[in-house]
């Protein structure tokens, strides 16, 4: 398409030639845009042109025909115009930086807003090419060169007010206790003169940043909230898809006043700073949807450390195949699940969806029929078919003690959030062979070595072989966009080994064609939305008893495992990599390598 050169005169964009150039440029029918010219229903207040096409939901009258989307017809725009595209995505942008350009006033008069600024250039966004009065009274001003730049008119709407007003609260707050030290442990720093006024946790500012934080985080799919206290200020990191992002950086008092307000949120102990805390928040997003956040307090050198993890009530109800069971998976996992009595472990680390796995199973056995109780460190989502119990140190409830507790509460199904001990494991196993199912998780790098880690323990071979029906270990790997991923042919010797690298030492057939991570707007050109679950299952059988009975090593156990159809991590991953659905680096970085070769 022909760039049009910018007209001479100043002006809004007008509906008329925005259809004129969507027809022009066989994005339009002539007929549609004749039609919606003249239909005065379609002209809602001061709408942007733009959005103005956008709400006709039309698609596009060139293959392959896609919808006349808001974002689409900005970067059209942007290329019409010879203007550079911008898609405004707030985790890039450092909004106290931006709006010392120009005041909330000025941005909304010229309905501009500044995106970024260094020490030669100001980029602007803007969806009016047309409208270039305020470019030559702000280079006088700054001094600076300015770049315009088109973007998303809606987007720049939002981001004037959000920016502008967290911007601030956040000068608002710090004025009113900047006078307080950060370094509260690891240096003493005396203020001559100072009145060393704190900042109220209630304080407007600090409710209203709080509450963008929470708001912010949800919108950005982000499953950990991380607030980190350092010498001269704080910063606030996003986990998203298993990755941190920065999101900001906060002046060190409004960051102290931000811990004090979600301490008193969660019921915690706002004046003890020494030592770690555990708490939790219930509260809604925007849109209604009920959200729990589990909180950790961590002293370092400089101040507490917030880590806030956000659990989706929708993850209780997904199906085995959603967290990405194969059908095989599904069925070897329910047969040691739906068994009336005895041990199962879900083994991993830290962040690799055991207690997700945990919890859906639950749900899925929790019938009217059944009693399940759970003990957990600490009770990460409230379940209301289950009976859950918290550890609590300070009056010596742990897990050996709780789970003594929970068998006499006429239990079917209990879940013990971790065995970290001889005493636990000891009670897991009376509670199995007493007829009842047990639940837990353990920390190995796959399912064979949970034996072996039991039996370090001081588990008996013998009660071990009566008690435990199988172990499945799991990893997280992320998912390919399915907007954007990009299918192409292994045939390059490098994807060839590194396929070949993964499946070893199987002899898995390579696929003609993988996928690949490209990056768009709906993934924020990270080339990943979401992630699922890869899985190994090991059912415990008469064979490897026998060997556990006989003394055998993780190796020996491993072999008879994959005699008996486990499929290894990387093998269940390598067969998400040919469905499409991850990539072979993702699988590589998660999955430790297989040991032992095929049968």
């Amino acid at each position: 398409m022909a760039a049009v050169q910018p007209v001479v005169s100043e002006h809004r964009l007008t509906l008329a030639e925005v259809i004129d150039w969507l027809v022009e440029d066989r994005m339009m029918d002539a007929a549609a845009g004749e039609q919606l010219k003249k239909d005065r229903r379609y002209y809602k207040g001061h709408q942007h042109p733009l959005v103005l096409v956008a709400d006709q939901k039309l698609k596009s009258a060139v293959p392959p025909y896609k919808l006349l989307a808001l974002e689409p017809l900005t970067e059209w725009l942007a290329g019409r115009v010879g203007m550079g595209y911008l898609h405004i995505d707030p985790l890039k942008i450092d909004f106290s930086a931006v709006t010392e350009v120009m005041s909330s006033a000025y941005a909304t008069r010229f309905h501009v807003l500044p995106v970024g600024v260094s020490s030669k250039e100001v980029v602007i966004a803007t969806a009016e090419p047309f409208l270039r009065e305020w470019e030559r009274e702000l280079v006088k001003i700054l001094k600076l060169e300015i770049r315009r730049v088109i973007a998303n008119p809606q987007d720049i709407d939002r981001y004037q007010v959000e920016f502008y007003n967290l911007a601030k609260s956040i000068k608002g707050a710090n004025r009113a206790g900047n006078s307080g030290s950060s370094l509260s442990n690891f240096e003493q720093l005396v203020e001559m003169g100072s009145a060393n006024k704190q900042l109220d946790a209630n304080d407007a500012h600090i409710v209203r940043i709080v509450d963008w934080l929470w708001q912010y985080a949800f919108e950005q799919r982000a499953s950990d909230i991380h607030v980190e206290p350092r010498r001269d200020l704080g910063i606030v990191r996003f986990r998203i898809d298993g990755v941190l992002h920065q999101v900001y950086q906060i002046p060190a008092a409004v960051m102290n006043a931000m811990t004090s307000r979600i301490k008193i949120l969660s019921r915690m102990d706002v004046v003890e700073k020494r030592r770690p805390q555990d708490g939790r928040i219930k509260t809604r997003t925007l849109d209604g949807q009920e959200i729990e956040l589990r909180l950790s307090t961590l002293p370092t050198a400089f101040g507490e450390k917030l880590v806030m993890r956000i659990f989706d009530p929708e993850v209780l109800v997904r199906d085995f195949s959603e967290l990405g069971f194969s059908a095989e998976d599904s069925r070897r996992w329910k047969e040691i699940t739906e068994r009336p009595n005895g041990i199962v472990l879900v083994t991993g680390p830290t962040g690799s969806g055991k207690t997700t796995t945990l919890y859906s199973t639950l749900k899925d056995l929790a019938t009217p029929e059944v009693n399940v109780c759970t003990i957990e460190d600490p009770i990460e989502m409230v379940e209301p078919s289950f009976n859950q119990m918290q550890v609590t140190a300070a009056i010596d409830l742990g897990f050996a003690q709780g789970l003594r507790a929970l068998m006499r509460q006429d239990p079917d199904i209990i879940m013990v959030g971790e065995i970290r001990d001889l005493e636990t494991a000891e009670m897991a196993v009376q509670a199995a062979l007493t007829g009842h199912l047990v639940l837990s998780t353990l920390h190995t790098n796959d399912a064979p070595t949970a034996m072996t880690r039991l039996i370090e323990l001081g588990v008996a071979p013998y009660l071990l072989n009566v008690s435990l029906n199988g172990v499945m270990a799991q990893r997280l790997v992320r998912t390919l966009c399915p907007h954007c991923k990009k299918q192409v042919a292994l045939n390059r010797a490098e994807d060839q080994a590194a396929w070949d690298a993964l499946v070893a030492p199987f002899k898995s057939q390579r696929p003609a064609s993988v996928y690949k991570s490209v990056g768009c707007l709906e993934c924020r050109n990270t080339g990943f939305s979401g992630r699922i679950g890869v899985y190994e299952v090991m059912i415990c059988s008469t064979g490897m008893r026998q060997m556990v009975a006989n003394g055998a090593d993780e190796s020996k156990l491993r072999q008879i495992a994959l005699k008996e159809g486990m499929k290894p991590l990387r093998i269940s991953g390598a067969m998400k990599i040919a469905a499409g659905i991850t990539t072979i680096d993702e699988v590589m970085k998660v999955a430790p390598p297989v040991k032992e070769a095929a049968p």
